[in-house]
């Protein structure tokens, strides 16, 4: 089967793109990747260019199957109606907003130009629709920071405030949302649904904790593992890569090896972290490795420790812990700057900690978690 990129990256190109890829005779879509080649596999419908968990990036090939089952088993959870797109048509949430919207014979709203509380309450109200009498459901998807914001303009904005409450679902991925987040949205009426997945999975499988229909979640070893219709073939061209992330079992089911840490208490899943030290800020992967090899090059934070911090805008951010006396401002002006300019905006850490002894394993290394919960409690 032949891939193509769409003209560009804009949502009504993107959207044509895959109403001939998914529903019809394609050729498949190749979303955020370069230098991908000019066939791909039989069935694939979107190929999707992705950071990973590891920063590295891969190109994931879903099929026609996959996002239809992912579509269908979303309509079967929180019902079907209408979808405003408001998230880039380029990632796999973008994607299945749109797919969501072909699979039920609907056109979607589109939110162009960068994101804007008010635009989005505009093209929400707009999206108000009835038939035969009755109010089509409208739905839309958003990652956590977007939400803050509109729960910040709706204080002032009464037409924001509606908007949100015009919803059905809304439903949020990306990165973990922050209870208190969740707890605003509430008050204000908006219906929140928190979703759980990756482009390996196509997007979103897990809501509230509970699998989508069809979707299995397993906990091996510490680790989330899914399984189902949703799963992506796997990488283009990277068969040993496709192996080790989509294991088969002894009773030959195909599985997805995450990368996160969780626990499934009565059918419902709460992830608690990742595995590796990459965590997700603003929906984007970020190592914090690579972000601490960028701060130990600062003079003076030779030894300094980048630990995981929680963020009431992005989800998750991070902090440096050094041992020594100073101004923690200047160094935190310092440090963002060289991460900034390093690894990128959205790996620079929220702040600098100052302590007088690192505390260590018997290793003789820092001790990562310890840092982790002082700082959870407020002091490292």
């Amino acid at each position: 089967m032949r891939l193509a990129a769409p003209p560009s990256s804009d949502a009504r190109d993107v959207l044509r793109a895959l109403r001939a890829a998914v529903f019809g005779a394609g050729p498949a879509v190749a979303l955020g990747g370069a230098g991908l080649p000019d066939e791909v596999p039989p069935g694939t419908a979107v190929v999707v260019t992705t950071s990973g968990s590891t920063g590295v990036p891969k190109s994931v090939a879903l099929s026609r199957n996959a996002l239809l089952a992912s579509a269908f088993a979303t309509s079967a959870r929180i019902g079907e109606g209408a979808w405003l797109l408001a998230v880039p048509a380029t990632y796999v949430a973008g994607v299945q907003v749109l797919v969501r919207a072909l699979a039920a014979e609907r056109e979607p709203g589109v939110l162009a130009g960068s994101f804007r509380p008010d635009a989005f309450a505009a093209a929400a109200l707009g999206l108000v629709s009835h038939e035969n009498g009755a109010r089509v459901p409208t739905y839309t998807s958003l990652v956590p920071a977007q939400l803050q914001r509109l729960l910040d303009a709706a204080e002032e904005d009464p037409q924001v405030a509606e908007a949100l409450r015009s919803f059905e679902r809304i439903l949020i991925g990306g990165q973990a949302l922050p209870p208190a987040t969740r707890e605003r949205a509430a008050g204000l009426g908006a219906r929140v649904v928190r979703t759980y997945g990756s482009t390996e999975t196509s997007g979103g499988c897990v809501y509230d904790g509970v699998p989508l229909d069809g979707v299995e979640v397993a906990i091996v070893d510490g680790e989330v593992r899914l399984t189902g219709p949703t799963l992506a073939d796997g990488y283009l061209g990277e068969p040993a890569r496709t192996a080790e992330a989509f294991p088969m079992d002894a009773a030959r089911v195909r599985w997805y090896r995450t990368g996160d840490a969780g626990e499934l208490t009565d059918g419902v899943l709460r992830v608690t972290g990742r595995l590796d030290n990459v965590i997700v800020s603003g929906g984007v992967n970020v190592s914090l490795d690579r972000v601490e090899a960028v701060v130990r090059g600062i003079p003076g934070l030779e030894t300094a420790v980048v630990v995981p911090v929680e963020d009431a805008t992005w989800g998750q951010g991070s902090a440096v812990v050094a041992v020594g006396a100073g101004q923690a401002d200047a160094l935190l002006r310092r440090v963002r700057d060289a991460v900034g300019l390093e690894v990128g905006r959205p790996a620079r850490p929220s702040r600098v900690v100052l302590v007088e002894e690192m505390p260590v394993l018997s290793s003789g290394k820092p001790d990562r978690a310890l840092l982790r919960r002082r700082l959870a409690a407020g002091a490292a």
